[in-house]
């Protein structure tokens, strides 16, 4: 059987108000791109990496890790909790984003809200929960004993879904304004996957971001997807759509001081033209500031 984390009760971090900081507008690292890292012509306000790429000690990934940790902030980013799950957390995986967390000292480390794994057997997706009271104390708990077993307080990102429960008894945006509440962790706020959600399930995207909570928000992904036909993909495969960073700017105007990550997983551009999204967000991020110091 899986080694268990403990379900004792947690004790409490630091209090939330201390947030999380303002890194700037940061790339995913992808291995495409470690030149960059070891010749030192990456210069981006800070990094973020799929935790599991860097869980094995050693070799290439870990060295462009510490490379790239020495001129730039970076966060942990994984996809692998299984949050959701009714399997029980993996002590050895914790062990092991521990020690990577002790060794690279990231600015936060993160997750999706979803479920991936069921009777010890990984679907290597990041699947939608009901979204129910029972699930909320479920993965409360779990996030709960994840911040505790790291000693730190986490990031949960919301996934894109393709389709929903019949049973649910709350929005997405209410039960992920809840988690936080209850678990006392931040949110990492994906604007394309609440684009996609929003298209696919016909909800008001803008709905969703006036239910978050301001003092929660740590980090906004943005990414590109595909347009299927009768659906939205997440494929992290073009530039961020001109509908995304629309909604991005509306994001920015009530959440001015959140750090923004750039994700591209599939047919990568050139690091320039990676970059270069980067400082199309810093730009709105920019405007919204100044409008906001206009209208104060």
């Amino acid at each position: 059987m899986p080694a268990r984390v403990s379900s004792a009760p947690v004790r409490r971090l630091a209090p939330m108000a201390e947030g999380f900081p303002q890194l700037g507008c940061g790339v995913g690292l992808r291995r495409e791109h470690f030149a960059h890292v070891l010749d030192r012509t990456a210069r981006v306000d800070w990094f973020e990496v799929i935790s599991e790429n860097f869980m094995v000690a050693g070799g290439r990934p870990r060295l462009v890790l510490e490379r790239a940790r020495e001129c730039a902030p970076v966060v942990l980013h994984g996809v692998s909790l299984s949050l959701g799950s009714v399997d029980p957390l993996s002590l050895d995986y914790l062990k092991t984003l521990a020690d990577l967390s002790r060794r690279i000292e990231p600015a936060w480390v993160s997750d999706h809200l979803c479920w991936g794994s069921v009777g010890g057997a990984y679907a290597h997706d990041l699947l939608p929960l009901p979204y129910t009271e029972e699930a909320l104390a479920h993965v409360a708990d779990r996030i709960g004993r994840v911040q505790d077993f790291l000693g730190r307080r986490m990031l949960v990102e919301n996934v894109s879904s393709y389709l929903t429960f019949s049973h649910s008894s709350m929005a997405e945006w209410e039960f992920l304004a809840a988690l936080a509440e209850r678990a006392d962790c931040g949110i990492l706020l994906d604007v394309n996957n609440i684009y996609v959600s929003a298209t696919n399930h016909g909800f008001d995207p803008d709905t969703y971001l006036a239910a978050m909570p301001a003092d929660r928000i740590g980090q906004f992904h943005l990414a590109g997807h595909s347009n299927r036909g009768t659906h939205l993909l997440d494929t992290h495969d073009a530039p961020v759509s001109a509908p995304v960073w629309a909604l991005y700017e509306r994001a920015v105007e009530r959440f001015p001081e959140v750090s923004t990550l750039i994700e591209w997983d599939e047919h990568l551009p050139s690091f320039a033209e990676l970059c270069a999204e980067a400082e199309r967000a810093r730009a709105i991020q920019c405007g919204a500031r100044g409008a906001n110091a206009r209208s104060a």
